[in-house]
């Protein structure tokens, strides 16, 4: 393979990495899982999976989450 092929493919994969990196660094994405569950992708290493009901319960008590979270902000550790 000549320099200028190495070069071209070197180029082309640097490209390729860097659309991989962006695609795994977009945030918060949804699916349908096969058991007819919402998983929430994007933040740990593996899914938040839950059924309908369970999202709408958790959801309904945002502002009580919200609260709780400020009212012990200080006991709280944040991932950096």
């Amino acid at each position: 393979m000549s320099e200028e092929a190495l070069m071209a493919e070197l180029e082309k994969l640097k490209a390729e990495n860097a659309s991989l990196k962006k695609t795994s660094s977009r945030g918060i994405s949804l699916k349908v899982s096969q058991k007819g569950a919402l998983s929430l992708y994007g933040m740990g290493r593996f899914p938040v999976t839950l059924y309908k009901e369970q999202w709408i319960k958790i959801l309904d008590s945002a502002d009580a989450i919200k609260s709780f979270i400020a009212d012990n902000d200080a006991e709280l550790k944040a991932k950096e």
